[in-house]
């Protein structure tokens, strides 16, 4: 999948940008908080019908106006264009439309263009809670099986209507509640089953793009954790009524899955270096990137790299550019503070590329 032009208007801080793209490399310099992140997000939002930050309609839509629009013109695999056009206007609903028609639920885009985005947000992988890490297993797993974005969805409104019952002064009626057990627990088992395969087959490619990144002598792990690994969710969920409404909501399932990131068998927040770090998660989201590119097959996802040099020298700067280089990997974006290096080190790869220098929300192609 290849995004030949976007257009935006009052996006966060973009007032208005009409910008052609490369078919590989598309980089973004300037100084901090001048709008290079905002325009991935832009990218990012016609994948996911959202920011990746998870912000409010309020809170995209540039200060003082009262709608955005984010449009993309793509060349699929087939080389046919496909049109994906997003509006929104304050105290309405969103709309999304698909060469011209309008989705009927906004689930039903998710996976058409699949896209991976590395962010400076991705420490949160290791210092954050588990809801961040099972967005990053949730997000990749839907962009590849509707099957399981509906097990989640669903899961996660029954969840919402039991947690509602808890919170009741009175004892809920314990046959209701076995009613939503018996349910909750059948999308339950399916996504566990998902993540548990994914897990599986996903950390062997981790694995190998972290030495690639030239981290040999060191093992990186990662280790599912669920309350299902050995138990029943029905079971589970049934022993725990008296205990769920004492605390007033849904102390045991699956959104309570968590994933243990290691290094050499030690969690990596309490033993892991500045660099170290870099490299894990680095190396998490390019091996995102092959897993769903293995999965999906008939498409390349978009990788979007929000900063990724920062902290690291000319070397492992180089060594990435190397790694996305290869024809595993198809159009990228690269934001960066640094012009001179990045030019220098995308000169080399010998692919296409565009350089646009960004100031306060406005995009000029040098």
């Amino acid at each position: 999948m290849i995004l030949k032009n976007i257009s935006i208007i009052n996006y966060k801080n973009i007032t208005g940008a009409n910008l052609p793209l490369s078919p590989k490399f598309n980089c973004f310099v300037g100084n901090n908080g001048v709008g290079k992140t905002n325009l991935l997000d832009a990218i990012y939002y016609l994948s996911f019908c959202r920011s990746s930050s998870s912000q409010t309609n309020l809170h995209i839509i540039r200060h003082q106006q009262d709608s955005m629009m984010i449009q993309g013109i793509y060349l699929t695999p087939d080389n046919e264009e496909l049109n994906i056009h997003c509006g929104l206007r304050l105290g309405r609903k969103k709309t999304f439309k698909k060469n011209g028609k309008e989705y009927k639920k906004l689930s039903e885009h998710i996976g058409l263009i699949p896209l991976v985005l590395v962010s400076p947000n991705d420490i949160d992988f290791i210092y954050g809670t588990g809801e961040t890490r099972r967005k990053f297993i949730d997000t990749t797993i839907s962009q590849y099986s509707t099957q399981y974005l509906q097990h989640l969805i669903s899961y996660n409104q029954l969840l919402q209507q039991r947690n509602a019952l808890l919170k009741s002064e009175t004892p809920p009626d314990d046959t209701l509640l076995t009613t939503y057990d018996k349910i909750m627990s059948q999308h339950g088992s399916e996504i566990f089953n998902y993540r548990k395969e994914f897990i599986e087959n996903f950390t062997p490619l981790f694995d190998n793009i972290y030495s690639q990144l030239g981290e040999k002598s060191e093992s990186a792990g990662l280790v599912y954790q669920s309350h299902l690994s050995n138990n029943n969710l029905f079971e589970i969920l049934q022993s725990h009524h008296q205990k769920d409404h004492i605390v007033g909501h849904t102390l045991k399932g699956t959104h309570r899955d968590d994933i243990e990131m290691t290094l050499n068998n030690y969690p990596i927040r309490y033993e892991g270096s500045q660099g170290q770090i870099k490299s894990f998660l680095t190396a998490l989201r390019l091996a995102q990137y092959q897993y769903l590119k293995k999965t999906i097959t008939t498409k390349k996802p978009l990788l979007l790299l929000d900063d990724i040099f920062d902290k690291l020298d000319s070397q492992r700067v180089e060594r990435i550019i190397q790694i996305v280089s290869t024809n595993d990997y198809g159009q990228i974006f690269i934001t960066s503070t640094n012009n001179d290096i990045l030019q220098q080190v995308i000169a080399k790869s010998n692919h296409n590329y565009r350089f646009y220098t960004v100031n306060n929300g406005t995009y000029e192609e040098s």
